[in-house]
């Protein structure tokens, strides 16, 4: 396997600025995750300062019982038991349950949590463990539940599991029918090529659907799988005990939400202030929490001494989330800006891995955490790859495309090939026709005008039609000279289909199954093994 490094920047300009220039953005974080000090500061402040959170014997009953479940592996349960010792810190990061596990950059982040807790673990001299945080808790069912797929005819092909009902509940809640999983490796099946891994892979795939009753159960036991033997541990966010660990903390934010808004507005601000759009969307008298009620995950909202929802249909009291909170903390959930509090409550999180959006809505929380008593962790910026097939690296040689030129200016570097194929010059051609025409017709438009002045209008309108005619055939040429190479158009559109699929980086567009169909997992090893830093460069990867 070949590794290359490419500069590609990023679509977030605080994440941007946070990978590149980071004194800029320095007064958003609690520390620079580029200085190893910095690394050992966040240990020490842990092990001396930080707030009581989650017990831990209690987490790693928790974590144990969810792996166990996931079928995860003896390494993955290791890395939960080290979690009872005071002296093991976390690196954690996660993703909502896509299909499929989702788009590749859900595995990216994965391999980051692994790369960056070994290297953590080597600076401190002390055990450091990865943890998957898997957004179970999360409501939006219809982002989560589909994949895309490239056809033969160079489209997007979007593979959907089917909702099971209306109730804006969360995924990790959502029960899946063993039809809709069949309907959906159906579908799965009909798009993937046949190759020596894929009857092997489909029987894995449907061997996950028959253990798994929601879209949690699958992505964990997927996950597991792919990143069996690595140590990588998983959490559901939407645990029923984990929540009865969480009651505390969700008793402090209840108790305390309107001191957590007005520091999120804070937040906002200093982003603000420094030339960035906050990428959270600040409602007031958001109270950063929501509630299970009617089966449905709804967001609060203060409402005098008490709580509402956004439509003021459902009311609650603040001594009722209160008794929740203690009694049934299953019916709490967290919201993007406490996510990351409930997150430091339970673990002793040395660093989180974030993608570049997550990056720039974690620049609000700084104060967010302050606020707790707690202090926001190291944050490193997720491994970002582009799978380059071996197929598509030859055409780009063959038609002297550049990975740069792929993601910057392909269209026009299409367009300048197909133009330099052109040796009969139609343009030019059907260019001089045009001007001769308009030389010979306007001056007899103005000679007859002379006779009657009404035929001028007429002579312009029907020069105008002559000149629409030769724009017509001159298109119907151009497209014949084109379909005589369409076998090289073809090529050439797979490779941006390939790199960059709708304008979009290839990570956040395409799944893992097509690539573990067509070459296996080895190159997923391989980039296990591979010596990575959390670098915030963009990585090419020659399958």
């Amino acid at each position: 396997m070949n590794i290359k490094t490419v500069q590609w920047k990023s679509s977030q300009p605080l994440a941007e600025d946070y990978i590149r220039r980071f004194a800029h953005v320095e007064p958003l974080f609690e520390y620079n995750p580029w200085l190893e000090a910095e690394w050992k500061r966040r240990a020490a402040w842990l092990d001396a300062e930080r707030p009581e959170g989650a017990e831990r014997s209690g987490l790693v009953r928790v974590l144990e019982r969810f792996n166990r479940d996931i079928a995860a592996d003896d390494a993955a349960l290791a890395s939960v038991h080290k979690l009872a010792d005071k002296e093991t810190l976390a690196v954690v990061g996660g993703q909502q349950a896509g299909l499929f596990t989702g788009p590749l950059l859900v595995i990216y982040k994965a391999l980051t949590l692994l790369k960056s807790a070994e290297a953590a673990s080597r600076k401190l001299g002390r055990p450091v463990v990865p943890i998957f945080w898997i957004a179970g808790e999360d409501h939006d069912f219809d982002e989560v539940n589909h994949i895309f797929q490239l056809t033969g005819d160079m489209q997007l092909e979007k593979l959907k599991l089917e909702p099971p009902g209306d109730k804006r509940t969360s995924v990790s809640r959502t029960a899946i029918s063993p039809e809709a999983w069949e309907a959906a490796l159906l579908q799965l099946d009909a798009g993937l090529m046949q190759t020596e891994f894929k009857a092997g892979l489909l029987d894995k795939l449907k061997e996950i659907a028959g253990q798994s009753r929601t879209l949690v159960d699958y992505f964990g036991r997927m996950m597991a799988w792919l990143f069996r033997g690595t140590g990588l541990a998983f959490v559901d966010s939407d645990d029923p005990e984990l929540r009865r660990l969480e009651a505390p903390m969700f008793a402090r934010l209840i108790e305390r939400h309107g001191d957590v808004q007005a520091a999120v507005q804070s937040g906002a601000e200093r982003v603000s202030a420094l030339g960035f759009a906050p990428q959270v969307d600040i409602q007031e008298g958001n109270a950063n929490l929501f509630v299970y009620d009617r089966e449905e995950r709804v967001l609060l909202y203060a409402d005098g001494d008490g709580f509402t929802t956004r439509r003021k249909d459902r009311s609650f009291s603040k001594a009722q989330l209160l008794d929740w909170a203690h009694t049934a903390p299953e019916r709490l959930s967290n919201n993007v800006m406490t996510r990351p509090l409930m997150q430091d409550f339970l673990f002793p999180v040395l660093a989180t891995v974030l993608g570049p959006g997550e990056i720039a809505y974690w620049g609000l929380t700084r104060e967010t955490f302050r606020t707790m008593g707690m202090q926001m962790p190291l944050i490193v910026p997720r491994l970002e790859f582009t799978l380059l097939e071996g197929t598509v690296a030859k055409h780009m040689g063959k038609y002297d495309l550049t990975f740069d030129d792929v993601i910057h200016r392909f269209e026009e570097k299409k367009e300048a090939w197909l133009a330099s194929q052109d040796n009969l010059h139609l343009d030019e051609r059907f260019g001089e026709v045009k001007r001769q025409f308009k030389a010979g017709y306007e001056p007899l438009i103005e000679l007859i005008a002379g006779i009657n002045p009404g035929l001028k209008k007429l002579g312009e309108t029907n020069m105008s039609k002559i000149v629409e005619q030769i724009d017509y055939l001159e298109q119907k040429a151009a497209d014949a000279h084109r379909s005589q190479f369409d076998a090289s158009l073809r090529q050439i559109s797979r490779i941006g289909w390939s790199i960059l699929p709708g304008g979009k980086p290839q990570e956040r567009v395409y799944n893992v199954v097509s690539y573990l169909n067509r070459y296996g997992d080895r190159w997923l090893r391989e980039l296990l093994d591979a010596d990575l830093q959390a670098d915030g460069v963009h990585r090419i990867v020659e399958l």
